[in-house]
């Protein structure tokens, strides 16, 4: 068993302040995988008085040192893969090629598209009469799931490291143990102290403190929406700064001329993937009315080879959820559907065969759902599809639309003129065409109540500055 109960504060890992430890939980095996502490209001006043101090050097450091300071955690990054693989499949439960390739990796690539951003990156330039300068914003606040650990640690450390501002990250309590790892290589890598601070905690405890502190400038926060709505709350007498990765219900709209068993084939393994715990999973499959029934075939036949199980099998391609107030949260939600009359197609309550421990659940597809029961209107986030018919593409977007959220669209199909038409009228920050989606420098980020500000590339850097005028230097 893992013993992580300490934080790291200022350079050094330290015991915290009060002995308040909290058993991590493998979803796989139910079993305790590891101990972490909780922190405190001495915690975090630690931290951020560490980080508020390292600010007055760091936010003047130059372009150069920071380079090679992000140079130093990439490489400590490649040294340590496969610990942080093997980390986030024992403490969220992904099957170990997707721990490996997309949750690991995907940490790196956000290093190093920081790394390249920065090179690149114009701090300061004239402006007509005017001299303007971006800065860094200060001390930040981060918080961070459980859904893709090391994604939404990198995609925000890295550009607060870029810009020169100092930080507390905490990382979800129920899956830490990658974020552990990741403060030894942020030591490892000579980030000079107080720069980098990781204090372990809930969200009432360290991010109600976090976000309420006078000296933090900034929250980055991703997570649900319910969260991030008090994250706002509790910064907002401060005026600090605040910027939201919230939840999604994105619609994947496939059209009438498209290859329909290619498309519903992609889009119902998009939201087998993770074990449907990504928040821009196209959850609703919007289709012609005359063709639900060959969605419904096709969606069954994918459903049919996930392979759900130990995650550590090489074979696996579906996790356990990764807890029990998930695995509650999305039993409930499926068994919602079949009572408000969804058609269930395949899957539904209880475990998959000979899978008594751990929290697995099956690959689930309803369909003739209308986009007013709660499985259309509510983040499962669990391996849930939901299909709905249209009739026309106006009607489409009028579904797609008629939702709280705006993280992601889907549109597949072969005119691509009428494609564009559409994707102009989705109200979501990301529309992803015949199973295209972004490279690490496009922004993420979305609308309404999925969120605020983007991350990633040089869009990420964006919300770690302010920008400063000065006129008359001439």
């Amino acid at each position: 068993m893992r013993d992580y109960r300490k934080f790291y504060i200022n350079g050094q890992w330290v015991l915290p302040s009060a002995d308040k430890t909290l058993d991590v939980i493998n979803p796989a095996t139910e079993g305790v995988c590891a101990q972490i502490s909780l922190g405190d209001k001495a915690d975090v006043d630690a931290a951020v008085s560490a980080a508020k101090k390292a600010f007055a050097s760091y936010g003047f450091s130059s372009k150069s040192d920071r380079i090679e300071i992000l140079e130093n955690i990439i490489n400590e990054y490649k040294n340590r893969y496969n610990d942080i693989a093997e980390a986030i499949s024992e403490e969220m439960g992904a099957p170990v090629n997707l721990a490996t390739k997309a949750q690991t990796g995907a940490g790196l690539g956000h290093l190093k598209t920081a790394l390249s951003v920065l090179k690149e990156f114009q701090f300061d330039y004239a402006q007509g009469n005017s001299h303007i300068y971006k800065e860094p914003i200060g001390v930040c606040g981060l918080i961070t799931p459980w859904n893709w650990p090391m994604n939404q640690i990198t995609c925000k450390v890295a550009p607060a490291i870029a810009t020169g501002c100092t930080m507390i990250l905490k990382p979800s309590e129920i899956a830490p143990l990658s974020a552990y790892i990741f403060a030894e290589i942020m030591d490892k890598a000579g980030v000079p102290a107080g720069v980098f601070n990781l204090v372990n905690g809930d969200g009432p405890g360290v991010g109600t403190l976090l976000s309420s502190h006078p000296d933090v400038d900034m929250m980055s926060f991703t997570g649900s929406t319910r969260a991030g709505s008090l994250v706002a709350q509790n910064a907002a007498p401060t005026v600090k700064r605040v910027t939201q990765e919230l939840g999604g219900k994105s619609a994947n709209i496939i059209l009438d001329d498209a290859d329909i068993e290619a498309a519903v084939k992609r889009g119902a393994f998009s939201v087998f993937n993770n074990t449907g715990q990504s928040c821009n999973a196209p959850t609703r499959m919007l289709v012609p009315a005359d063709k639900m029934a060959v969605a419904c075939e096709v969606a069954s036949k994918t459903a049919s080879r996930v392979i759900v199980g130990d995650p550590a099998n090489e074979e696996t391609t579906m996790g356990p959820l990764v807890s029990q107030v998930q695995f509650e949260k999305v039993q409930g939600l499926i068994q919602k559907g079949i009572d408000e009359g969804a058609e269930l197609v395949c899957g539904g309550v209880g475990k998959p065969e000979g899978l008594n421990k751990g929290y697995f659940v099956k690959p689930t597809v309803f369909a003739n759902v209308t986009n007013d029961m709660t499985i259309a209107r509510e983040e499962i986030f669990g391996p849930v599809l939901s299909i709905i018919s249209y009739h026309s593409d106006e009607e489409a977007i009028a579904i797609a639309n008629d939702t709280p959220y705006g993280l992601a669209g889907y549109i597949q199909g072969s005119d691509m003129a009428r494609i564009g038409s559409i994707a102009a009228k989705i109200r979501a920050g990301n529309i992803n065409v015949n199973g295209q989606s972004g490279d690490l420098n496009t922004p993420f980020g979305g609308y309404k109540q999925s969120g605020n500000g983007r991350e990633w590339g040089e869009y990420g850097f964006e919300d770690f500055l302010e920008i400063k005028a000065v006129s008359g230097l001439e």
